[in-house]
Formats: structure tokens, C-alpha cells, sequence
């Protein structure tokens, strides 16, 4: 790893955005890194956009991630992606991970595919990961915030985030309530 690695979540309200970055904080600090995170949300009660920034590494000063300067992006609602590609470089070499969810825009509007978001953030990433979340988590469970944990163990088993497994497992278990650790666990181990 460089000195340090910056990560992007984004997503809308209920989607469990501000618990995983307490996970992924929690991983990296047991592996001895500094952490600094920083929550952006708006309505994020009635489905409004949530953004949270990570960095971690050997001394990090500020919490928030430069443009263009984000290692890995994580849109656990597609169109929310779009919002997240100011932070994203082809030269940085910025990833981003995508669940292919689309939370519907009321009015008029007409939502985008997966595939014109994935094009897009082409111009934007040197790789672009689209991954149903929802199909296998619904098989255990409806709650949305579960996708989440889902693509944290997709990314760690993909080695997409430079963490541990086990790091990871250890933050879930001292971060949701305990009645929860375990369908959080087996969502997480989910991905391999």
C-alpha cells in the first residue's frame, strides 16, 4: 500500500453507509493505521444522498478525500456513483464498486441503466465493478443495510481494500449489536 489509501462510500438513507464506515475505520485501525473518516448526508432519512470519506495509512491529517484522489469508490446505489466521480482520477487509478440497485427518481425524470452509469464512470476510473448486492443477501434477509456489508466482503475478497478479512470480522462483531453479528458475518463471508 502507498501511504495511505482513501476510500469514497456513497449511497442513500438506510443503506447502513454511516455503520460500514464505523467497520472499515475500525478494520484499519486494527491493523495500526491512522483513520480519519468524515460523514456529508442530506435527507438521508427519506432516501437522500449519504457520503462518507476514509482514509487510512501511516499519518493522515484531514479526514476528508481530495478530488480526484480516491483509490476506491463504493456506490451502493448506481446513480449515487455519478455523484462520487469528482473524486475519481484514471491516473490515481481510482476503482469504483457498484451495486446495481437504482432507487427510482420520482417525477418525470427517467432513471439511467447500470450499463450508461458504467460508461460514464469510465471516462473517469481505469475499472469499473458492477455486483448484485441484493440477490444473494435477500436469500437470508430484506434489509438493505446488509447489502453494504456484502460488497465490504466482495471488495476484501477481491483485494480491492488493503485490510485484512479477519480485520473486518472483528470491526463487524465490535460495530452492529450482537443479536446481528452473525447474518452480518455470514453476509460478509457472502462474497468469497
Amino acid at each position: 500500500m502507498k501511504n495511505n489509501f482513501n476510500i469514497i462510500l456513497s449511497g442513500i438513507g438506510g443503506q447502513g453507509i454511516i455503520t460500514l464506515t464505523r467497520i472499515l475505520a475500525a478494520a484499519a485501525f486494527l491493523e495500526n493505521y491512522d483513520v480519519k473518516t468524515s460523514e456529508l448526508h442530506g435527507l438521508s432519512q427519506r432516501n437522500g444522498s449519504v457520503e462518507t470519506h476514509i482514509r487510512f495509512g501511516k499519518k493522515i491529517y484531514s479526514p476528508l478525500v481530495r478530488q480526484g484522489s480516491a483509490d476506491l469508490i463504493i456506490a451502493l446505489e448506481a446513480q449515487e456513483a455519478l455523484r462520487a466521480c469528482s473524486y475519481a482520477s484514471k491516473e490515481q487509478g481510482t476503482l469504483f464498486l457498484i451495486n446495481n440497485f437504482i432507487q427510482p427518481i420520482l417525477g418525470n425524470q427517467q432513471n439511467a441503466s447500470t450499463q450508461q452509469i458504467k460508461k460514464q464512470l469510465e471516462k473517469f476510473s481505469k475499472m469499473v465493478i458492477i455486483v448484485s448486492a441484493s440477490e444473494p443477501v435477500k436469500k437470508y434477509s430484506d434489509n438493505p443495510a446488509l447489502f453494504g456489508v456484502f460488497m465490504l466482503g466482495y471488495a476484501v475478497c477481491k483485494k480491492l481494500i488493503p485490510l485484512k478479512a479477519d480485520s473486518f470480522l472483528k470491526a463487524i462483531k465490535r460495530n452492529v449489536p450482537e443479536k446481528y453479528f452473525k447474518i452480518n458475518q455470514k453476509i460478509f463471508k457472502l462474497a468469497k
